[in-house]
């Protein structure tokens, strides 16, 4: 693992993250751990740098993050921005959900997922 992954002062945050998680987050979770989907390993609250991703697959270099109200105000939209370009300089792509669509279109919200797998 790169050592910009996972750094250590971040692993209090990570677990509180895992452990307080939305509703929307155990539900993808659900359809998507022990390589449920596709045979595809992903990791919850996994960090790069100091961003914490909602899930992260190291093979695809895949994240995936859920996005609840908080994310369409100037402020949340500002550091999705930061973010995503921050990772997109680790050539690392990122999906973005709607928590909603995760209970209202599963498969839709799955089928992209897995849609974007070997699309570097």
């Amino acid at each position: 693992m790169q050592k910009d992954h996972n750094v250590s002062h971040l692993l209090f945050f990570r677990k509180k993250l895992r452990n307080k998680g939305t509703s929307a987050e155990a539900e993808l979770w659900k359809h998507i751990s022990n390589k449920r989907l596709v045979g595809r390993k992903f990791r919850r609250q996994h960090s790069v740098g100091c961003f914490i991703l909602d899930f992260y697959c190291p093979s695809e270099k895949l994240a995936i993050e859920l996005d609840g109200d908080d994310h369409y105000w100037q402020e949340g939209i500002d550091k999705d921005f930061q973010k995503e370009l921050f990772l997109k300089g680790h050539s690392i792509r990122v999906l973005r959900f709607e928590n909603k669509w995760v209970f209202q279109d599963i498969e839709y919200v799955l089928s992209t997922i897995a849609a974007a797998f070997n699309r570097r």
